[in-house]
């Protein structure tokens, strides 16, 4: 029983956000949000992969043109997808994204000097979602993913190779991180217990 309901709430989700995308096909400003898990924020459209595929750019080409949109954000996304799915997938963002439009990441930090928080994200890893986690990304390997795909990159948080914690202020209306340095409610009683890599993919 508990699976037909999930069924049937999947279906639900998936057509408001049909709806939505095709509303927002004729928006002055395009905003959305992939792999959102319903994952709601104010002035962007939330998608999962039943709406917007990153591997299938065809589902983003029924309701956007090339270069139309202006911010995507995927915070705990790539980590899902193997190195060569999680090019493609930039692939397909950097194609649709505007000149000077720009994704937004958060991905768990490969270089996080708590062995327990590697323990937790690791692919197979003991925290939620883990066992379906395909790379640990660090600084460097996020960069270098993007770059490959065509964009210029701005690094907000993570821990550099000496394992010191390297932070500039970024704009949450921009995107929300959740899972980041200030918004992470576990970072309370102990700063810094979980934090991701947080960055800008920006399209020239």
């Amino acid at each position: 029983m508990k699976q037909v309901f999930r069924k049937i709430r999947d279906i639900g989700r998936a057509q408001m956000q049909v709806r939505a995308l095709q509303e927002l096909a004729s928006a002055s400003t395009r905003r959305i949000v992939v792999g959102s898990s319903g994952t709601r924020l104010a002035g962007w459209v939330s998608t999962d992969r039943e709406t917007l595929d990153l591997l299938e750019p065809e589902t983003w080409a029924r309701y956007f043109s090339p270069g139309s949109i202006d911010a995507i954000l995927a915070e705990h996304v790539w980590e899902h997808l193997t190195p060569e799915a999680a090019l493609v997938a930039a692939k397909t963002c950097h194609r649709f994204l505007k000149t000077g439009g720009y994704l937004r990441i958060g991905i768990p930090d490969g270089k996080h000097p708590d062995p327990s928080y590697i323990e937790s994200v690791r692919p197979g890893g003991t925290g939620p979602g883990a066992d379906d986690h395909k790379v640990l990304y660090t600084h460097a390997s996020a960069r270098a993913l993007f770059e490959t795909a065509g964009f210029s990159v701005n690094l907000y948080e993570f821990f550099d190779d000496q394992g010191q914690f390297q932070f500039t202020e970024w704009d949450p209306a921009g995107g929300m991180i959740h899972r980041s340095k200030r918004f992470d409610e576990r970072n309370t009683a102990k700063p810094l217990s979980y934090t991701s890599i947080v960055l800008d993919a920006l399209k020239p």
